[in-house]
């Protein structure tokens, strides 16, 4: 089965610093369906549903544009990458609860 790349065309991300940083609590803005790269899982199933908590445990780079954040999902047991679009960044002072 082909995976569908979209390119955002004449966004290069990398000619900026990474909008989030090591550590920072982040927040899911959507769900995020397993396009056949999380292994152990069907493509298709959901991995991260839109406000799932987690925290950036690492900073990579796609296709030369775009920044991948791995976030630990802790709650879910994995980490998922992600692309900063996908993503806001959470008060460390603010609970889910108050959300």
């Amino acid at each position: 089965m082909a995976t569908n790349i979209v390119r955002d065309s004449g966004v290069v991300e990398l000619v900026n610093p990474p909008k989030f940083d090591y550590g920072q609590k982040v927040r899911s803005k959507k769900y995020v369906r397993n396009d056949g790269t999380f292994p152990g899982r069907e493509v298709g199933d959901i991995l991260v549903k839109k406000g799932d908590i987690g925290y950036v445990t690492s900073i990579g780079t796609f296709l030369q544009q775009f920044y991948i954040y791995g976030v630990d999902f802790y709650e879910l047991g994995y980490r998922v990458g992600m692309r900063g679009k996908e993503l806001e960044l959470m008060d460390e002072d603010t609970t889910e609860d108050e959300e």
